[in-house]
């Protein structure tokens, strides 16, 4: 997977880990798929206090990261 440059502009002004990033692809809590074709993963970090990570896959080819973001509508679940 390729990360754009908007998705590396946002973990470096988010002040979000690479490494959490790849953490909510390769074990994520969630995926689902948007209504523009993107694929949503989403995974709370510990780090972070049990914030949910989201990061938005476009599915093509290559896979590109669109963005990343910590999605304030969604919690930690107990």
């Amino acid at each position: 997977m390729e990360l754009t440059r908007h998705a590396r502009n946002m973990l470096e002004e988010r002040g979000i880990p690479e490494e959490w990033l790849w953490r909510a692809l390769e074990n994520p809590d969630g995926r689902e798929s948007g209504e523009d074709g993107n694929i949503h993963y989403t995974k709370a970090i510990h780090e972070r206090a049990g914030r949910v990570l989201r990061v938005v896959n476009a599915d093509m080819e290559p896979n590109r990261i669109v963005t990343v973001f910590f999605d304030r509508r969604l919690r930690k679940r107990s």
